[in-house]
């Protein structure tokens, strides 16, 4: 089973933020990390999951409606009067680019099934080709019609189709790219898995959780990884990663 950080260290620390990064580069084995792309009233790329400010810092109202500068200006709050703001995906690119040039994997999820982001693939196409990382990144989506335009452009680049049942997520990758393709994976909701292990040979299937993000308590309860491979499940994106690695 492979395992990824999802957001980074998000259970520990705050979703999406560099401590959250820097926390899971450190962790043994880990296969990369997972984090989550929107974009700024005056089009720069930054790491953030929701389309709104709210629920990780101070601010009130959409991503797409502040500029960059007034992102930056936000605050997260991140306990023992520790503070953060929301990273520019550059900023992540240059502090992960040695670790990636070693072998971890980046999978960054377009943000664009609600909010549409005009030019969003090619803006994140040109910095992480800007920085020979191409066959290091895995791009997901919900929104599969921006899948097609990564590989449009770029068909060498692996990506994930996003949905909640597995089922979803097949069928998507049919209608949009060969079936047979191993660079194109399933992402679905790890509950969701409504397809057999033997219907699911031969696909990469990353398995999404959600919940007990940071500032919830750990649940103390670990996964049962081979049941999840029972199911056909053949990565993870977890938020607390270091509790099956270290």
């Amino acid at each position: 089973m492979k395992i990824w950080a999802h957001r980074g260290c998000s259970q520990s620390f705050p979703e999406n933020t560099m401590t959250a990064f820097s926390k899971a580069v450190e962790i043994p084995g880990l296969t990369g990390i997972e984090l989550d792309i929107q974009m700024t009233k005056d089009g720069e790329i930054v790491v953030i999951h929701d389309e709104r400010v709210d629920r990780t810092t101070d601010g009130i109202g959409y991503v797409k409606d502040f500029t960059y500068r007034q992102l930056r200006q936000l605050i997260i709050d991140a306990g023992e009067e520790k503070k953060e703001k929301i990273p520019s995906i550059q900023e992540v690119l240059d502090f992960l680019r040695d670790k990636m040039a070693q072998g971890m994997l980046l999978n960054i999820e377009l943000k664009n099934s609600i909010i549409p982001y005009e030019g969003m693939e090619d803006k994140i196409l040109d910095l992480i080709g800007q920085r020979c990382l191409l066959k290091e990144v895995i791009f997901s989506s919900f929104y599969v019609r921006s899948l097609e335009r990564i590989r449009k452009r770029e068909s060498a680049v692996s990506v994930g189709v996003l949905d909640t049942n597995v089922s979803d997520c097949f069928y998507k990758k049919n209608g949009a790219f060969d079936g047979e393709d191993v660079s194109v994976a399933l992402h679905p909701f790890w509950k969701r898995m409504d397809m057999s292990r033997n219907e699911l040979k031969g696909q990469t299937v990353r398995a999404w959780f959600s919940g007990h993000l940071y500032p919830e308590l750990p649940t103390g309860k670990k996964l049962d990884l081979g049941q999840l491979e029972c199911y056909g499940i053949t990565d993870v994106f977890l938020n607390e990663p270091e509790v099956y690695l270290s």
